[in-house]
C-alpha cells in the first residue's frame, strides 16, 4: 500500500470520490499542511491505495476532474488544489502526471504538487460524510454529480 494526499474542494466531496474507487483501501478526511508558503492547513484527504489495482496516474486524473482544478478562486486558502506527495519519487511522478494531463484541460491547472508535512483529522461526526447520509441536500447537489462523473469516465476503477 501507498499513501498520497489530495486537496481541492470540500473534503466531504474529495472523501466521497476516493471512497468509490477500487484499490483505495482507506480515506482519511481532514486538513493537510505542506512547506511554507503552503504550511497553513487546508481541507484535504489522505488515501491509502494499492498501486497494483489503481495507479497514481489514475488517482491524480480523478482528482483533477472532480474539483475546480483550473480555478484560482478566492477560497484557495481553505481549499488548496494540491497533490501531497509522501516522498521524492512520488513527488516527481505526480509532477509528471499533472504536466502530462494539462493538455486535456482548456485552462491552466492551478493544482500544485507539494510535499506532505502534517495531517489533522476532521471531527468524527463529519467523517464518512456521504456514506453516513447520501440523501443530505449537500450530497445530492455537490457530491452526486462528481460520483456520476467517476462512474462514467473511470468505470473500470469505480467500485
Amino acid at each position: 500500500m501507498q499513501k498520497v494526499g489530495f486537496g481541492g474542494g470540500c473534503h466531504w466531496c474529495t472523501e466521497a470520490v476516493f471512497q468509490t474507487l477500487r484499490g483505495v483501501s482507506n480515506v482519511d478526511q481532514g486538513w493537510i499542511a505542506s512547506c511554507p508558503p503552503h504550511d497553513a492547513f487546508s481541507e484535504a484527504v489522505v488515501i491509502a491505495f494499492d498501486p497494483a489495482v489503481i495507479s497514481l496516474d489514475v488517482l491524480i486524473e480523478v482528482h483533477l476532474r472532480t474539483h475546480a482544478s483550473q480555478s484560482d478562486h478566492s477560497f484557495r486558502g481553505k481549499y488548496r488544489s494540491a497533490v501531497y506527495a509522501f516522498d521524492a519519487a512520488q513527488h516527481a511522478c505526480a509532477e509528471d502526471v499533472v504536466d502530462s494531463l494539462q493538455a486535456q484541460f482548456e485552462a491552466p491547472l492551478v493544482t500544485r504538487v507539494l510535499p506532505f508535512k502534517a495531517f489533522k483529522p476532521s471531527e468524527l461526526r463529519l467523517q464518512n460524510y456521504y456514506q453516513t447520509d447520501p440523501d443530505r441536500p449537500f450530497c445530492q447537489v455537490y457530491i452526486d454529480p462528481k460520483l456520476v462523473l467517476v462512474r462514467q469516465r473511470f468505470a473500470r476503477h469505480a467500485a
